[in-house]
């Protein structure tokens, strides 16, 4: 039997290759990272969604501890590797403060996705940061893109995030990226729209008739 995965829920989602921050202030956090620090252990964050732990997750490695505080608090560089799923949790890790689970490990295998719905995708993604005034650069190659890069910019709620997390090709993924781009474009549009109409409210305003 492998050991069990330490695992350190949260209501967020991480992806796999995504760089994560993390501030450490529990007891039990706290005895879990020095172990990654002094075993080299990894750990897996899995969504805390609806009041429960989601059965998948993402293992992540301690890249680097960047400050520890005399209160015995830490501030932590972290970095997701592959995705898993919960077989059989265990609330506590034997003589550990912190849970820990029989994971399987989610075979998602790293073919590329489509470039030309990779280029629609980077091209939606632009226009909805234009629309959002968000500066943030974007990866120049389509076919270099990887959807798990862009799958907290492009609006997703946490449930989303989560359904994006547990579909298992990168082609499945660039199907759901693109539809939701193709819902959200209209939707950030008319509220642009909405709020420049506003910004206008009580100005004198030169508008052309039109011709009849």
């Amino acid at each position: 039997m492998e050991p069990l995965l330490p695992l350190f829920p949260l209501q967020l989602v991480a992806f796999p290759g995504e760089a994560l921050n993390l501030h450490i202030f529990e007891p039990r956090y706290r005895q879990l990272f020095a172990e990654c620090e002094t075993d080299g252990i990894t750990f897996g964050i899995p969504a805390f969604l609806d009041g429960k732990i989601m059965e998948v997750g993402t293992e992540m490695r301690l890249v680097s501890i960047e400050k520890k505080y005399d209160s015995g608090e830490l501030d932590v560089k972290t970095e997701g590797v592959r995705p898993f799923r919960i077989e059989q949790l265990y609330r506590k890790s034997p003589g550990k403060l912190y849970a820990g689970a029989e994971v399987a490990w989610l075979d998602y295998a790293p073919q590329p996705g489509d470039p030309i719905v990779s280029a629609r995708i980077l091209d939606m993604t632009e226009t909805l940061f234009g629309l959002l005034q968000i500066r943030k650069p974007l990866p120049e190659d389509p076919a270099a893109l990887r959807t798990f890069e862009l799958a907290h910019h492009v609006g997703f709620s946490l449930e989303q995030e989560y359904q994006f997390l547990c579909i298992p090709t990168e082609m499945a993924r660039q199907a759901y990226m693109e539809e939701h781009l193709e819902k959200l474009l209209p939707v950030v549009r008319e509220m642009d729209n909405l709020r420049k109409r506003a910004q206008l409210n009580g100005h004198f305003k030169e508008l052309k008739p039109p011709q009849f």
